[in-house]
């Protein structure tokens, strides 16, 4: 524990002695942004941003001083009207007759930082995916079949109406809610062109008009926003990219200049990260540094970021053909990349309108293409997969580790959700490389369970109660892998229904996991393979079967996937999906199986064209006591049981000898 903060004259002081030349307050603004950003394993980290080999004395009065301000920051409860009439006065006085607020940010991602955390500042709503719209004397809050059960809890009947994401088209909303000639304002940097465009069409037909707000008006109602996350940037070894960033660089560009484009823009953090071998921690979860760059056809990058951000070892590893630029250049660079009517590729899935619009009126020519990043990342090379590998074995073995803990702390009747989220947690800290979880973990306990992306909190914590089901949905980041594993578990003794319900998806799972298919084919040709078995008694789910995963990046990686939404990429080897069809029957259990796989070249006697499979790479035990036999193929037992000897193989060297017991017998041969 640091000492208390003597005060911004000792510390200037240190910081003379030690030769660094910030401020005291220029230290108090680095430590605010820090402290946006997630606290991360390693709450000393932030230091780097300072200097290196700083002497023991300033290093604890840094920390005393983000101590300091940490303990300063107050949480007022919500005053959910109190926010939306304070919106509605910024939206008159800029003339606007309402406003659309997104979950998200300028990178449109899946995690965002505090202070893009707008949607949920006004509205209460803490889900991953939503809008708001709002006007002078009606709100509507527009969320996806993941969280209709949550919105309802999180944000007030009495101030907004409750619509689906995909099945109450927010025009149509909008086109009821206002006259013609009305201007609904939106931020053009938190929505992409694709979006607007769409959108703007919808509108104009009935008379009303989009307007591109300069700055957001929310943030000018929102007191205590939030300043940009700050967290080190720092390389990622190359013993686990495989690939140097100047070879990656240079292939992308060399592809860039065969089709006659000028430059790329680059707007998903993850790209940058995967392109330049770097990491970051702006976000939870994930270990993305918020960037933008634009590479152009020679290779060369400029990044933008906060160079406060940036590790002094970093610097040294980007190189010269990288130029690091603040990112109030960015907006001057699009200009100048976009002179003589350049073709300039950008992605329209995820650049904002903001960036399209700046590069049509600076003359580009855009081209709209998926990010050229995308593909190749999502395509895992040999150091790549070994290290995920090697991420997964020590995974499994935290897993063994709680299964066992499970088995015994569950019976007894006094284990709730917080508590296994956390001993499971407990067990991955214990192993090398760990950074942190991939995603918030899911410990969903008999109902609970049937909320398909449900987070516990102190108020719907809930007993594991006798007789019932406990879904845990967990992953992990590792230096070298990311890690995504799901396993339904039986309390006591599960019912019939249970049990039938779950051999039904551990038969739709052994299905995808068994699939050859040709050179070509897409995961929605696939999808229906896992849901066949439910279909059959006249069961589905409502997510997709299949989601990519990064190599220590996100655990929702694109461009492939396996649902029933079309997906026109192909599966191509190394590229890692999970696995995981469930079912839910609401208010009374949740089930899902998952394990990520890897796509990969198989023999199949006889075959004209080649051939792809999938090969597993979670090790964790299926639990067997939920598993009808009946329900069951010879070769979908064998197939079970083969699963089962490669993870007692994998992992028994690694286990002691109580949790080895354990495994053996949680891997036995099915009777």
């Amino acid at each position: 524990m640091p000492s208390a903060y003597r005060g911004d004259d000792a510390l200037a002081s240190l910081l003379t002695e030690a030769g660094i030349g910030h401020t005291p307050t220029d230290i108090r603004a680095l430590a605010a942004g820090v402290l946006a950003a997630p606290e991360g394993e390693d709450p000393a980290a932030w230091l780097e941003l300072v200097g290196d080999s700083l002497p023991a004395p300033l290093i604890d009065q840094l920390q005393a001083l983000k101590a300091a301000l940490a303990s300063a920051e107050t949480n007022t409860p919500p005053d959910a009207a109190a926010r939306l009439a304070a919106l509605r006065g910024a939206l008159k006085r800029r003339g606007l007759d309402g406003f659309v607020i997104p979950r998200g940010d300028e990178h449109q991602g899946e995690y965002v930082p505090p202070r893009a955390q707008r949607l949920a500042w006004l509205t209460g709503f803490n889900g991953s995916a939503g809008n708001a719209v709002v006007t002078a004397d009606r709100a509507a809050i527009f969320v996806d079949g993941r969280y209709t059960l949550q919105v309802r809890t999180e944000v007030p009947a009495a101030l907004y109406d409750y619509r689906h994401l995909v099945e109450d088209p927010l025009a149509d909303w909008v086109i009821d809610a206002l006259p013609d000639g009305a201007r609904l304002g939106y931020d053009p940097w938190l929505h992409t062109i694709g979006w607007v465009e769409k959108t703007r069409a919808a509108l104009e037909r009935a008379g009303i008009l989009m307007i591109a707000c300069e700055d957001n008006p929310l943030d000018s109602v929102w007191p205590d926003q939030p300043p940009a996350p700050l967290a080190p940037v720092v390389p990622q070894d190359a013993a686990f990219t495989g690939d140097g960033s100047a070879d990656k660089r240079a292939r992308i560009a060399g592809e860039l200049s065969a089709k006659g484009i000028a430059a790329a823009v680059l707007t998903q953090p993850d790209s940058v990260a995967w392109l330049l071998n770097i990491r970051g921690a702006d976000v939870p979860c994930t270990p993305l540094p918020l960037s933008f760059a634009i590479l152009a056809d020679d290779g060369a990058v400029e990044l933008f970021l906060d160079p406060r951000k940036l590790a002094p070892r970093t610097a040294a590893h980007l190189g010269p053909q990288v130029r690091v630029r603040p990112l109030a250049e960015f907006g001057p660079a699009l200009d100048a990349v976009a002179r003589g009517s350049a073709r300039v590729l950008a992605d329209p899935s995820c650049t904002s309108a903001w960036i399209v619009d700046r590069l049509h009126m600076a003359g580009a020519k855009v081209e709209r293409e998926t990010d050229p990043c995308a593909l190749p990342k999502a395509c895992k090379n040999a150091a790549e997969l070994a290290g995920t590998r090697a991420a997964h074995a020590r995974d499994g073995v935290a897993l063994v580790r709680f299964l066992r803990w499970f088995s015994q702390e569950a019976p007894r009747g006094e284990l709730t959700e917080t508590a296994a989220a956390e001993q499971l947690l407990a067990f991955r800290r214990g192993n090398e490389r760990f950074q942190g979880l991939s995603f918030e973990t899911i410990a969903g306990a008999g109902p609970n369970g049937a909320i398909v992306h449900y987070r516990v909190t102190p108020e719907t914590d809930r007993r594991l109660d006798p007789d019932s089901l406990f879904l845990l949905d967990s992953g992990a980041q590792y230096l070298d892998g990311t890690t995504d594993v799901t396993r339904t578990l039986a309390v006591g003794t599960p019912g019939a229904e249970m049990r039938d319900r779950f051999t039904r998806v551990l038969k739709g799972h052994i299905a995808l996991s068994t699939a050859r298919f040709p050179k070509g084919t897409t995961g929605s040709q696939l999808d229906a393979l896992a849901r066949l078995p439910l279909w059959a008694a006249g069961l589905d789910y409502d997510h997709g079967t299949g989601h990519g995963v990064g190599s220590f990046l996100s655990v929702h990686e694109g461009p492939q996937r396996i649902s029933k939404i079309g997906n026109t990429v192909a599966l191509q080897p190394g590229m890692i999906l999970s696995n995981e069809p469930g079912y839910y029957k609401t208010g009374e259990y949740g089930i899902r199986i998952e394990n990520l796989v890897v796509v990969e070249p198989v023999e199949v006697a006889g075959a004209e064209r080649p051939m792809l499979g999938f090969e597993p790479l979670t090790l964790a035990p299926i639990d067997r006591a939920l598993i009808e036999t009946a329900l069951l193929t010879l070769d979908e037992r064998n197939w079970i049981d083969a699963y089962h000897a490669r993870v007692r193989e994998a992992l028994t060297p690694r286990l002691d000898a109580e949790d080895a017991v354990w495994l053996a017998a949680a891997t036995a041969p099915l009777a």
